[in-house]
């Protein structure tokens, strides 16, 4: 794939498009503000933030190099420096919703709604795609074999090589919007609209299913003591037991596509409508901590204990372990994406309209699950 503009048109290969950009006007655009250095930097002060033109609402993936990834809706994967700024895009003209999966080696795995999940190099260019029968909107797991997991609204659930070769398929009864959880067996779980949470092998051959009575839109999450939680959008809770039998269940009083984080104690943290809730490793309620809109992003943890959320009332939330309040920040735009906390504490975050790198307080917390699909890589794969 070319990897300059001639003559104003880039050159396209296997349905993508690698855009560096060329006018300095342009650049210019991209260009992160940077607030003002201080000695002591405020927490949820803005390091910088930078315009993603059409928008998006795709959580951002962090390279353990520091680069941030984030999907767009018109259809963009963008790479951005720990500085913010703009290394390259990758163009599939297409909305992207799918949270950038990273690999060891660099390269970067997401959903389309143009049907397929892509692989892409760290330098931005197009490796290979695989094409289901509808949008692929969630974030694949990434299996220690370089397998990869992830569901498609055509309720089919697939595992391919890291070549991009189907290993084998799985047929749902609905969409699957529910981005897989891998245990320390290689146990794939995931949830699908027509309201089951689903536990495979790794061969595809079905371990159990668990009915949760309603469509299931959050992803599950592998606790410590190996149980498996799960929201469904009739507003309940579930904790499933590693042979699919229930261990418990609690109502949270609303439907959520926020998905679990869990502390080193097994406390369990929670978006549930405008709330940010917390329960205990038995499901009883802790607590809660009301925003001014629908929560529908995933909580992170960090490692002083501070729990790190966004709302869609512009504000991201930083509350700390007994439901306090420790600092908050208004950002422009709707923040319907999930927190990432990179190793020096900053939490990186995508409102409508931009990526926004602030000032956290400590790194993310070293438990199995501390944030949406496991870690800021988005591999979905429990770490005892």
């Amino acid at each position: 794939m070319a990897n300059n503009l001639v003559n104003g048109t880039a050159a396209r290969q296997a349905g993508g498009f690698l855009w560096p950009l060329a006018f300095a006007a342009t650049m210019a655009a991209l260009r992160p503000t940077v607030a003002p250095g201080q000695t002591a930097v405020t927490p949820g002060t803005n390091l910088w933030e930078t315009a993603i033109w059409h928008g998006g609402q795709c959580s951002p993936g962090l390279a353990p190099d520091g680069t941030v990834y984030t999907g767009t809706y018109d259809g963009r994967l963008l790479a951005f420096t720990p500085e913010g700024r703009l290394k390259w895009q990758f163009r599939t003209d297409v909305e992207i919703q799918s949270a950038p999966t990273i690999a060891p080696d660099g390269t970067i795995y997401f959903g389309c709604r143009d049907r397929r999940l892509y692989a892409v190099s760290p330098a931005g260019k197009f490796i290979w795609t695989f094409k289901t029968g509808q949008w692929v909107d969630v974030s694949p797991a990434l299996a220690a074999d370089g397998t990869l997991f992830f569901g498609s609204w055509d309720r089919k659930f697939y595992a391919l090589k890291p070549s991009g070769e189907k290993r084998w398929e799985f047929p749902t009864g609905g969409p699957i919007v529910s981005s897989a959880a891998l245990d320390s067996d290689g146990v794939v779980y995931f949830g699908s609209h027509d309201g089951r949470l689903y536990a495979l092998n790794p061969d595809g051959t079905k371990r159990w299913e668990f009915a949760t009575r309603a469509p299931i839109i959050s992803s599950p999450v592998v606790a410590n003591d190996a149980s498996i939680l799960i929201a469904s959008v009739n507003g309940w809770l579930h904790a499933v037991n590693p042979d699919g039998s229930k261990h418990w269940a609690v109502h949270t009083g609303g439907a959520t596509d926020s998905s679990p984080a869990l502390d080193a104690e097994g406390n369990i943290y929670l978006g549930v409508n405008h709330r940010l809730c917390a329960f205990g490793p038995d499901g009883a309620k802790k607590w809660e901590y009301a925003t001014g809109d629908q929560i529908e992003s995933s909580p992170a943890l960090c490692a002083d204990g501070s729990i790190v959320v966004a709302s869609r009332d512009h504000c991201v939330y930083a509350v700390g372990p007994d439901g306090a309040l420790r600092w908050r920040k208004w950002l422009q735009g709707n923040i319907l994406s999930s927190p990432v906390i990179g190793q020096d504490g900053t939490v990186y975050v995508s409102s409508v309209y931009r990526v926004h790198a602030l000032q956290g307080t400590a790194r993310l917390a070293q438990t199995p699950w501390p944030m949406f699909h496991a870690n800021a890589q988005h591999t979905g794969r429990f770490m005892p």
